[in-house]
């Protein structure tokens, strides 16, 4: 049965409620149920003003729901197909079985294009399916975060928080929910990608308006544990004139996990010391744990008052990092609100306004940071709100505070993360060229997926020895390449771990521990990221404003290439500066593509230059000596 109520398409049949609306500007939202009623979360999603759509109901052929750009029809038994308003085809339902004799894709198979299999305790296991309906589609964003914009004109955010995976293959392309109430997605037809992306960010929310402290450089390593240490790293910065706007108190500066706050063993004087940094200008960020130690003094009050996870068998444990922890219910508006009030007391008001919300790795990092391209039969694993949760806490803490340019660094993120002011990077990743690779990749689409700040340990997490020539090289074109991320941050667990210090903290990692020859470069693009100041100002202003990434993909900006949808190897920095990073060790020339549409010259780091002038649509090769990594500007 097909009808239309209230501003919805409306099919039932049998147990099978399914619910098609308008959402936002050319954009459905979808959702099926075999409960009695439709659950009412809108989970990421906003709620949205839409003009009236146009619903059609016909008894002997496909209705249909118009809102813009989009058009959804379903037929009289239940099958979706959404076009554009071309009269494109942009997804349609994979449904294999004889309940519509009239599909010419009828079938013995019983597969449902919407599956929904009860499981115990009232949930369903959810499957949704779709035709692959172009071999030469190109799905990109994912990675991250379950929404996927396509090269046909469209774009699709999962919107079930719930541990699945998705799949793009040559047949089919499908989504799964382990244990969910609903199927919901949000779909949108657009002429062009930064057409589907804002109209996304509109959906989701907007990213606030980057403060001034995350244009510059950042610094940070696997651990300063002592005041005086910190300090003298950040008196260093200023002794050498180099500019440096925030640096990183990580892990273990408390006593017990749970505390929330400096251990004054280390930490006497964490006033006299913040001080000092602002007289330097220069910033602070503290690392927040979820975690809570049994021994921790807020152990017991939290206990009693439930704002702890649940545990369904043994002890009150999670897991072990230098003690018995368990974690903080950060679903729970009361447990975020408690953590916030120890934070704010012991940080904010001493004037820390950066946090590091650290998810430390637990079972809540489900996410693949490796798996960098889509194409087919890849998949991924998607799911679970606590991160997006975890930053809302001091998001909402901070905003009600006075506190309107947020940053909160994260590991992980949930689609509508970016308006609770989520900074994402990529995890403790390798140093070594692949993983040095991977990170492009990541980013790119991270930013297609609605985060557009986003960043990655420059020279990577793992290892790495300053003193050795092979790592210097690897550290030199990280560096490079950090300079045009939406946040230059230097981090890393080096080696030799030292001996004489309490708790891991790793070798030095700062621009003059890897000798006077890397020093020299590093010091020349901490300059350049200067130089770009007002210009990443404003490609900040446009992520906050309209959504836009900050690290953009070729076809981003010029979409009428087909080049730009194939090219993986460079991206651009806004829409003005081509960047090629150097991703192998003793390379020293490199070729690059130039898109389409624009011409282009050899950018010189700041300083005018005479250099000749490319036209767009074809490889130039171009050197790359250890010095310098190749920057177009668009002419």
């Amino acid at each position: 049965m097909l009808y239309a109520e209230d501003d919805k398409l409306v099919f039932r049949f049998d147990d099978h409620l399914l619910w098609i609306q308008p959402w936002g500007e050319n954009a459905l939202r979808v959702r099926a149920t075999k409960l009695a009623s439709m659950p009412t979360e809108d989970w990421a999603l906003l709620k949205a003003e839409s003009d009236r759509p146009i619903i059609k109901i016909e008894d002997s052929q496909d209705s249909s729901i118009s809102n813009g750009k989009i058009k959804a029809t379903v037929s009289r038994r239940g099958k979706i197909t959404i076009y554009n308003h071309k009269g494109v085809k942009l997804l349609e339902e994979y449904a294999r079985h004889r309940r519509d004799p009239k599909d010419p894709k009828c079938s013995a198979l019983e597969i449902e294009a919407r599956e929904l299999r009860p499981i115990l305790g009232g949930d369903f296991h959810l499957t949704m399916r779709f035709e692959s309906l172009d071999p030469n589609e190109k799905i990109f964003g994912m990675g991250h975060i379950p929404f996927a914009l396509s090269s046909l004109g469209y774009g699709f955010l999962w919107n079930n928080p719930a541990i699945g995976r998705a799949v793009f293959g040559t047949n089919t392309m499908s989504f799964e929910a382990y244990s969910t109430k609903v199927l919901d997605y949000w779909v949108v037809a657009g002429d062009t990608p930064a057409e589907i992306e804002e109209a996304y960010s509109r959906a989701t929310g907007h990213v606030p308006m980057m403060p001034e402290y995350g244009l510059g450089f950042w610094q940070c390593k696997l651990r300063y544990w002592n005041q005086e240490q910190l300090l003298d790293v950040a008196r260093e910065y200023k002794r050498r004139n180099v500019p440096l706007d925030l640096i990183v108190i990580d892990f273990f500066h408390w006593k017990h996990q749970g505390e929330w706050s400096f251990d004054p063993q280390f930490w006497p004087d964490p006033d006299a010391m913040i001080q000092e940094l602002q007289a330097m200008n220069v910033e602070l960020m503290v690392s927040i744990w979820p975690t809570v130690e049994t021994a921790s003094s807020n152990y017991a009050e939290m206990l009693e008052k439930g704002l702890l996870i649940r545990h369904d068998r043994g002890l009150r444990i999670a897991m072990q990092c230098d003690g018995d922890i368990t974690h903080f219910d950060a679903t729970n508006p009361a447990a975020r609100a408690y953590v916030w009030s120890k934070a704010k007391q012991n940080y904010y008001d001493k004037g820390i306004k950066v946090f590091w919300l650290d998810e430390a790795e637990p079972e809540y990092s489900i996410y693949d940071f490796d798996i960098y391209r889509y194409h087919a039969g890849s998949n991924l694993q998607i799911g679970n709100i606590f991160p997006k949760e975890y930053a809302r806490g001091f998001y909402e803490g901070m905003h009600a505070a006075g506190q309107t340019n947020i940053v909160n660094l994260l590991r992980c993120a949930w689609a509508g993360s970016q308006k609770y002011g989520a900074l994402v990077w990529s995890g403790d990743i390798a140093s070594s060229w692949t993983s040095f690779r991977n990170q492009l990749a990541a980013g790119l689409n991270m930013g297609l997926a609605g985060i557009p700040w986003w960043t990655t340990d420059i020279g990577g997490f793992h290892g790495g020895d300053p003193d050795d020539p092979a790592f210097r090289e690897l550290f030199t074109r990280w560096f490079q390449w950090g300079t045009f991320c939406p946040v230059m941050r230097l981090h890393g667990d080096r080696e030799p771990k030292p001996s004489n210090q309490p708790t891991a903290s790793g070798s030095n990692n700062e621009i003059w521990s890897y000798g006077e020859q890397v020093y020299t470069i590093c010091k020349k693009y901490i300059g350049i990221r200067e130089t770009l100041r007002d210009y990443t100002r404003t490609l900040m202003k446009e992520a906050h404003e309209k959504g836009t990434p900050v690290m953009r993909t070729l076809f981003y900006e010029f979409p009428d290439d087909p080049r730009a949808w194939t090219v993986e190897s460079e991206y651009l920095f806004g829409s003005k500066y081509l960047v090629v990073p150097v991703f192998a060790a003793g390379q020293r020339t490199i070729t690059a593509y130039l898109p389409a549409g624009a011409s282009w010259k050899v950018w010189g780091g700041g300083q005018d230059t005479e250099g000749e002038i490319h036209e767009g649509g074809q490889e130039v090769q171009v050197a790359c000596p250890i010095e310098s990594m190749p920057v177009f500007v668009r002419v």
